[in-house]
């Protein structure tokens, strides 16, 4: 599978990386059995980067990954997790997490810390069996961003310098505090959720514009905006940025797939190519929770779009014209 070099950085991303949300216990619980035939089928597609945090699953996520990464040559992928949230230990008593369907054996507090931060990456090495990070991101700091930026980032800075990490930034969905943080430190790469996608184009008005003028790359997360454009036709009930979804979107969407399948092309295929029509974005993150999830990903976004299909989805009123100009030049 392709290959993209993150900023400045000698840090490679496959084009397609796994995202590790799902594995997690996202919307619903995973058994490790399901977690690990979909992490096997990843790599036997070629899929080498794969994407998770403690956030996930209070820890599940990062196992399962590690897991399976703890066989490979550690020449032989890249593994991104982040950082903010520290897990503490708790008495479940029998509840399950307020986020993930995993028992409540954790719980998360807030730490954008030096001491935080560092403590943080000890736990996630220990949890993924590994000695190093390839990319760490700031997890989710929009309410404690000036603690984040002041703080958090130097943190991760002297991990970078200490060959600990191999690439840093942040990742979030404010395009606001990431474009800052582009331009006010010196991160390698964003990871931008649900803010480039056929739904929401927002980081075309400031923040790729900012990593284009100081070569920071982007990895796009959420590209089908937690499951609204996942399938070629969605139903009703389906997630949006992890919320219900409204009866206008849903009709948008639809209005897409008429597009789309007039063109060949279905809503999954364009939404996996669109945030990569950008120079500056080296690769996106889908979550997969199966086996079956992942090879039918992987075809998608192998599946060529015809550059014809962006310029009549932009003359319907479907798509930001700056689109068309990414494919036109």
């Amino acid at each position: 599978m392709e290959t993209h070099r993150l900023g400045r950085t000698d840090v490679e991303v496959t084009r397609l990386a796994f995202g590790g949300g799902p594995l997690g216990g996202l919307f619903e619980p995973l058994d490790d059995r399901t977690a690990a035939q979909a992490l096997d089928a990843a790599w036997e597609s070629g899929i080498r980067s794969y994407d998770t945090a403690p956030h996930y699953g209070i820890g599940t996520s990062e196992r399962r990954i590690g897991e399976l990464l703890r066989g490979k040559p550690r020449t032989g992928f890249t593994v991104s997790t982040k950082v903010g949230r520290l897990l503490v230990p708790q008495d479940p008593q029998g509840r399950t997490d307020e986020s993930f369907a995993v028992p409540a054996t954790h719980r998360r507090v807030w730490d954008f810390t030096r001491d935080g931060i560092r403590r943080s990456v000890e736990d996630s090495l220990t949890r993924l069996g590994l000695d190093r990070i390839d990319i760490l991101y700031l997890h989710d700091a929009g309410r404690y961003f000036e603690d984040a930026l002041r703080h958090g980032y130097p943190a991760l800075a002297e991990l970078r310098a200490e060959g600990m990490v191999g690439a840093i930034g942040a990742g979030m969905y404010d395009t606001g505090k990431l474009s800052r943080l582009v331009r006010e430190a010196d991160p390698d790469v964003v990871m931008l959720s649900g803010r480039q996608t056929l739904l929401d184009h927002s980081a075309l008005d400031e923040l790729l514009p900012a990593c284009t003028e100081r070569g920071v790359s982007m990895m796009a997360a959420s590209v089908f905006n937690s499951g609204l454009l996942a399938t070629d036709r969605p139903a009703v009930g389906a997630h949006y940025d992890y919320g219900a979804t409204t009866p206008e979107l849903l009709e948008r969407v639809h209005r897409i797939a008429d597009v789309c399948a007039a063109h060949g092309v279905t809503v999954p295929q364009a939404a996996m190519t669109f945030p990569l029509l950008h120079p500056a974005v080296a690769g996106i993150a889908v979550g997969m929770r199966t086996a079956q999830e992942v090879r039918r990903n992987v075809a998608a976004f192998a599946a060529p779009v015809p550059p014809e299909l962006w310029a009549e989805l932009c003359g319907e009123g479907l798509l930001d014209d700056r689109a068309l100009k990414l494919v036109t030049g």
